[in-house]
């Protein structure tokens, strides 16, 4: 979710560019890199490349991927006439049994403790994240989490949502604190609790929209997702997919997770 610098139309062709700063490992000083994204539509989908130039001109970062039309938004569910089905065990309290380590070569910081799943990084480490092997679709997702020191999660929904999970108790509001939708929903109020006291999700994700409420709090409120979020592990709206959990950072804890999909 980084912005842009400009975007422009060349025939049929759009092109996006990207400022950004890289420090230069011989000088260690900042220098600007340009990143041009083009792009050709056919139908719904798109071609695109992209290419970025550090500031001594040579080109790096080369590659080429592709984009498709995103469905509509389905019109607002009303909540209190979606059914559940009975509650799926996503985590029993006792070991990772159900959940996998995204990136193998990753160092695992995960661990159960007196019923906790609890994250613990060491500093020199690269730590991953972890997703269950079940994968879902629509569902209405409970649990509770105690921030640490700075921490800074994220529960994803379907592998390509991310409800953010941050010690951020006392600051303004904003779309990177605890409870928003990252980069995209900003909580209507300040909900979160004081570092290292457990907190409440109750999460509903319905025809694309989202309900979360923190600590009995309903601070986004049945809204369209538009779009995935930052770290999704695909852009595919249509397809079903894991919880998974932000390690990646700093430590973490949760427990008492209790999914129930919907059933249509």
């Amino acid at each position: 979710m980084v912005p842009v610098q400009e975007v422009k139309v060349e025939g049929d062709t759009l092109k996006v560019i990207r400022l950004s700063k890289a420090k230069n490992p011989k000088t260690q000083a900042e220098e600007q890199v340009t990143e041009t994204i083009t792009a050709k539509a056919t139908g719904d989908d798109l071609k695109l490349s992209t290419v970025k130039v550090k500031a001594d001109g040579k080109e790096f970062a080369q590659g080429d991927f592709t984009g498709r039309r995103i469905a509509a938004i389905p019109a607002k569910p009303d909540l209190s006439k979606v059914k559940y089905g009975e509650p799926v065990t996503i985590f029993n309290g006792k070991d990772l049994s159900g959940w996998t380590l995204m990136n193998p070569q990753s160092d695992n910081g995960w661990s159960v403790v007196d019923g906790v799943l609890q994250n613990r990084v060491e500093k020199g480490k690269h730590h991953g994240n972890i997703r269950t092997d079940k994968e879902f679709e629509d569902f209405n997702l409970k649990l509770e989490v105690r921030t640490q020191e700075k921490s800074n999660s994220g529960i994803y929904l379907r592998g390509i949502y991310e409800v953010q999970v941050a010690e951020t108790f006392g600051k303004p509001l904003d779309s990177h604190n605890m409870g928003a939708l990252y980069s995209r929903i900003t909580p209507s109020v300040a909900a979160e609790k004081a570092i290292g006291e457990w907190q409440t999700f109750d999460i509903t994700l319905v025809d694309r929209h989202l309900t979360v409420i923190l600590n009995g709090n309903t601070i986004i409120d049945n809204q369209p997702v538009l779009g995935c979020t930052g770290g999704a592990i695909t852009s595919d709206e249509t397809k079903p997919g894991p919880i998974y959990l932000q390690g990646d950072h700093t430590n973490i804890d949760f427990r008492n997770f209790m999914l129930r999909p919907v059933v249509k």
